[in-house]
């Protein structure tokens, strides 16, 4: 999931105009090629203490004891780097061997629909990625001639997976005697209480990508799997003032009407509303499993759990980000022997020992009770084919387009009505360049 969206950096700048001046068109080569390369070159954005980079550090030293002589460069870069200038990185000679990027029809689609991305379908198979994962996790592997997911060749690989669900503080909901809500007239009942008592129930990040992602949770308490396949896939047509947006909309202003989120949250970044979780200013947080982590460490002064959006079958959610491996790679073998290592049963077990979401683990190998929770939590929507991925994918840009519509909706400078009309534009827009 995409997790900031802050501006370049000048650490950035001067990456895209260095790059600029070295790229190059081309590239391709056996899936063989790089087998006897003395030297991997990895990038990722994950922190070094969340559950994917505990994991992938214990992989880059099962890789180097598998491989002597071989060097692991690795460098951590921003998300913004990678985000902004992947384009010109793997167009470049500068482009690493393997790498962590988002996936999507806007992002990994995009990149594969230009030639930049190795296929990897062949390797999938015979090294039985394509069996680990299921059809949902698959889903986002998968891109056609047009980038668009879910159906043509294999460009990338994820080890872990990821969906939004509520936080919510306990010691809180026993202060005001409230239960863990099942339905979503229950959970409206719950934050009324809050607000009652004077406390704003949601932390909210109007600013990137939490508070569209509430309304697009609103949006699919009305919407079965033909819809989500209409938004995100392109099967049919979607009426963007009909039942489903409609409803995630016009729910999305009552809440804030209602005072059940706070005005001025149109300008807090996910970061900030975390942190303000964290310190028990808020008693609910609806965001993704990968603060789940880090709420385990930090949160140390007060009781705090998770449920599933009540009522929901459909969720935020999807496979985690991807491993690829760029076209221009000079070590593609070894990349291929890298995320293989990914997918083993005991770097799966530590990705899920540490609060992620393992794609392949066996829960029985979870020893922590919280994260074994956060696990099932997983399992029962994937096996209900209930992930519904992000509201931002469908089109280059969207994410931009969402946080600008949700923030008119906090602030109140625009009306349900006008902001559906305003993030119908794009996607019909880029309906249109893809001929459908």
């Amino acid at each position: 999931m995409i997790r900031s969206r802050a501006g370049l950096s000048a650490g950035a700048l001067l990456l895209a105009t260095s790059l600029a001046l070295t790229a190059c068109g081309g590239g391709g080569g056996s899936e063989d090629e790089g087998a006897d390369a003395k030297t991997l070159t990895l990038w990722h954005y994950e922190g070094p203490t969340s559950a994917m980079g505990i994991a992938w550090n214990k992989a880059i030293e099962e890789f180097k004891a598998s491989h002597p002589g071989v060097t692991v460069k690795f460098e951590e870069k921003g998300f913004e780097q990678i985000q902004q200038n992947a384009q010109m990185i793997l167009n470049s000679d500068s482009a690493p061997d393997i790498m962590e990027y988002n996936k999507g029809n806007a992002t990994a689609g995009l990149l594969s629909k230009q030639g930049l991305l190795t296929d990897l379908t062949e390797e999938a198979s015979k090294r039985g990625w394509d069996k680990a994962l299921n059809s949902s996790l698959q889903t986002t592997t998968k891109y056609d001639e047009d980038g668009i997911m879910g159906s043509g060749k294999t460009y990338g690989i994820p080890n872990y997976a990821e969906y939004v669900e509520v936080y919510y503080n306990k010691d809180l909901f026993k202060k005001y005697n409230l239960q863990v809500p099942t339905t979503l007239d229950e959970f409206t009942k719950v934050m009324d209480t809050f607000v009652q008592n004077k406390v704003t129930p949601l932390a909210v990040g109007g600013a990137e990508y939490p508070a569209q992602q509430i309304l697009y949770s609103l949006a699919l308490s009305k919407a079965d799997r033909a819809w989500v396949d209409d938004y995100q896939l392109y099967k049919n047509k979607v009426d963007f003032k009909g039942p489903q947006l409609k409803y995630g909309a016009d729910t999305f202003k009552q809440w804030v009407d209602k005072g059940y989120i706070a005005k001025s949250s149109a300008g807090i970044k996910a970061e900030d509303m975390g942190v303000s979780f964290t310190q028990g200013k808020f008693p609910i947080m609806i965001s993704g499993s990968w603060w789940y982590g880090r709420f385990v460490n930090e949160i140390k002064n007060f009781e705090w759990g998770t449920f599933l959006f009540p009522g929901n079958k459909l969720h935020p959610g999807s496979s985690g980000n991807l491993w690829v491996v760029p076209e221009k790679s000079k070590a593609k073998a070894l990349a291929y022997d890298f995320i293989d290592i990914t997918m083993k049963p005991e770097i799966q077990a530590l990705l899920g020992n540490n609060g992620g979401v393992p794609v392949a683990a066996d829960v029985s190998s979870i020893t922590d009770a919280k994260n074994k929770e956060l696990i099932e939590n997983f399992n029962k929507i994937s096996s209900e084919d209930g992930l519904a991925f992000y509201p931002d994918w469908p089109a280059p840009g969207y994410y931009d387009v969402l946080v600008a519509g949700v923030q008119g909706l906090i602030n109140g400078s625009k009306t349900p009505d006008q902001v559906l009309t305003e993030i119908a534009k794009p996607y019909d827009e880029n309906l249109a360049d893809l001929g459908k």
